[in-house]
């Protein structure tokens, strides 16, 4: 499918066309994987929940340097464990996440998969997700590889777009993208985040059939 700026991009205009009102409009919650004061990811979710905006979604950056998220314990309650159940609440309220990270070791960020361990179907089921990644070097695409992997064994359906960010170091000055090539690209992410917010979801995955520690978490 191609990249557009279309109106065909917008949640249908946020209006019942069958009962003649308004319905609520899409909610976008990005998650932003690195704790880095001046962090490239953060930049990139900036800026694809400015398109979700402009989409007319409601949006929410969930910096992670604001959760106090201990390691997971799989003994301990998440209602135990600091701002683990807050941020799994933000989640379940969202009709679109983005989530956002760092490449790390070619995967994505330990801060991250902390507050995806905390979450299960209950915040990822039938839900879609949109993935943006940052790396220091070349096209972080195990990064994206390893997010899409964990979200289908939520059962989540990932958009196909998705943004990647390579040579950070060079890719953003003073919070701004140089490349208006690359910054259109994660700009599309929100757009598609809004569009396809409501999109029937696959059939249940195989991982997730599988994920047995998911349920009821």
């Amino acid at each position: 499918m191609a990249d557009s700026d279309s109106g065909s991009d917008s949640a249908g205009g946020d209006v019942d066309t069958d009962a003649g009102v308004a319905a609520d409009p899409v909610r976008v919650v990005a998650v932003c994987g690195s704790l880095r004061e001046e962090s490239t990811t953060c930049v990139g979710l900036e800026r694809v929940l400015e398109a979700a905006d402009r989409a007319g979604a409601e949006t929410e950056l969930l910096d992670l340097r604001e959760f106090e998220l201990p390691t997971f314990d799989a003994d301990r309650d998440r209602e135990d464990a600091g701002d683990a159940e807050a941020l799994a609440a933000r989640l379940r309220g969202a009709d679109s996440i983005v989530l956002g990270s760092p490449m790390y070791h070619g995967s994505y960020s330990s801060p991250l998969k902390t507050a995806i361990d905390y979450c299960g179907f209950d915040e990822f089921r039938d839900k879609t997700v949109g993935l943006l990644a940052v790396s220091g070097g070349a096209f972080p695409v195990t990064t994206l590889e390893h997010m899409r992997s964990v979200c289908r064994a939520l059962n989540a359906w990932v958009i196909p777009h998705e943004a990647a960010v390579p040579n950070a170091g060079s890719a953003v000055a003073d919070g701004e993208f140089v490349d208006d090539k690359l910054e259109e690209r994660v700009a599309t992410l929100g757009r598609r985040a809004v569009q396809y917010a409501t999109i029937e979801p696959d059939p249940d995955s195989f991982e997730s059939d599988q994920n047995v520690g998911a349920e009821g978490k």
